[in-house]
């Protein structure tokens, strides 16, 4: 289902011209489709549906109020990993009940603060955290209900930065060890173990490390029942990737996935918690940038945009490779180039060798699939003011996050003596 097409000569998201977006908020900036959300959401709903599941979006991918509040309509639980997000999730409307805390550095005030709004449940990391949450319960006269993130030391053969599920990681507790420390926390008075929690990395594009994964939480799982654990809750993570190469074979769907986890994990009577964030707003979203300069170097071209790594730092960060089209079609003669920003960093290059149609200063080029960790990523760096972020909704739009000024930029500083 094609949410970003041409019509005509000229690209549009949904029944929106890009080239008048651009027109009205200036480049770059950020544009995301309501329905491709929507449509993304949908597909994991028809496999994880409630009572016996629930989606929590993982709001680290893309934490814009709108977003959010579209994954509330839709019904949707979130995963977050900060007070701050914590509190954006419930601003946008998600209900404290369907949120779930994970992270390895929650400290004794976001304890807290998750506690007086009984979220539905905190995934611990460390025996450390564990003793802390246990103090902040006792204080507050609360009970905490827990889920242990288990390490289940597997290779999700993904980038090595976004992988999680090794014992070289600093995420989750060694699953050889977790029946020893389900005895303690059933001795701990403000802690409820209610389920096992996992992640084993992001933009997984195979099922064999999941069913690697989910034997193993099983296993795990039914050793934990066994001892006398009242084990309610199964969270399985996120982590499913999205097709950024357009030639490579396509990532597992939602169907296939649910379909495993279900014929692994279903007969243990658990409720199963699913943690998506790519894969429900990657391809939701594009960066729209404007071409400034094309350079003849001695030996490349270079594609010179407005956008750079400040924007979106997925390829300066994890070298990722985005898929990028013209907002205008009619040139089929080939160019290659190295399509670099504006920052003073050599690292700021969005693609090398890259073949693309003939651009010219002042077009404008989308770079496609970022609609996860994109705008949630960006910065400052060089006072580059943050980019906007637009909506898409049928034939309308709406700005969801304006351009940053200057004044509000460098208002954030303040002299001493002020």
């Amino acid at each position: 289902m094609a949410f970003f097409e041409y019509q005509g000569q000229h690209l549009h998201c949904e029944g929106v011209s890009i080239a008048e977006i651009a027109r009205q908020v200036g480049t770059p900036f950020y544009c995301y489709s309501r329905a491709a959300i929507e449509h993304h959401f949908q597909l994991y709903a028809d496999c994880f549906a409630p009572p016996d599941s629930m989606i929590c979006y993982a709001v680290k991918a893309n934490s814009n109020q709108a977003v959010l509040g579209i994954m509330a309509s839709l019904g949707a639980g979130a995963d977050v990993v900060s007070e701050g997000e914590l509190r954006r999730a419930l601003a946008a409307g998600i209900p404290a009940e369907r949120i779930v805390f994970s992270g390895v550095a929650k400290t004794a005030k976001e304890m807290q603060f998750a506690l007086e709004q009984d979220i539905f449940q905190f995934n611990v990391e460390s025996e450390p955290e564990l003793q802390v949450l246990n103090d902040v319960a006792l204080k507050m006269n609360k009970t905490a209900n827990i889920a242990f993130r288990i390490n289940p030391d597997i290779d999700a053969k993904t980038h090595a930065k976004i992988s999680t599920g090794k014992f070289i990681n600093t995420f989750g507790l060694s699953w050889k060890r977790i029946r020893g420390i389900c005895e303690t926390a059933s001795k701990l008075p403000g802690i409820n173990v209610q389920g096992v929690a996992m992640h084993i990395g992001s933009q997984l594009t195979e099922l064999q490390p999941y069913e690697q994964a989910f034997r193993r939480l099983a296993e795990l799982t039914a050793d934990l029942k066994s001892d006398g654990h009242n084990i309610s809750v199964l969270d399985i993570g996120g982590g499913l990737g999205i097709a950024y190469d357009k030639t490579a074979p396509l990532p597992p769907s939602p169907f296939e996935y649910a379909r495993l986890a279900f014929s692994i994990l279903g007969h243990l009577g658990c409720k199963i918690v699913i943690e998506p964030g790519r894969s429900l707003v990657g391809a939701a979203g594009i960066l729209v940038s404007r071409v400034v300069y094309v350079k003849q170097g001695e030996t490349d071209r270079f594609l010179i945009i407005d956008a750079g790594m400040n924007d979106f730092l997925r390829p300066s960060l994890y070298d990722a490779r985005h898929a990028m089209i013209p907002e205008r079609l009619g040139r089929d003669e080939k160019v290659r180039y190295q399509v670099v920003g504006p920052v003073c960093e050599t690292g700021d290059t969005f693609a090398t060798n890259c073949e693309l149609p003939r651009f010219e200063a002042d077009e404008l080029i989308a770079i496609l699939d970022t609609g996860a960790y994109g705008a949630a990523m960006s910065f400052t760096y060089n006072t580059r003011p943050l980019p906007p972020e637009v909506l898409v909704d049928g034939d309308k739009f709406k700005v969801i996050r304006k351009r940053q000024s200057y004044d509000e930029l460098i208002g954030m500083d303040l002299q001493p003596g002020q």
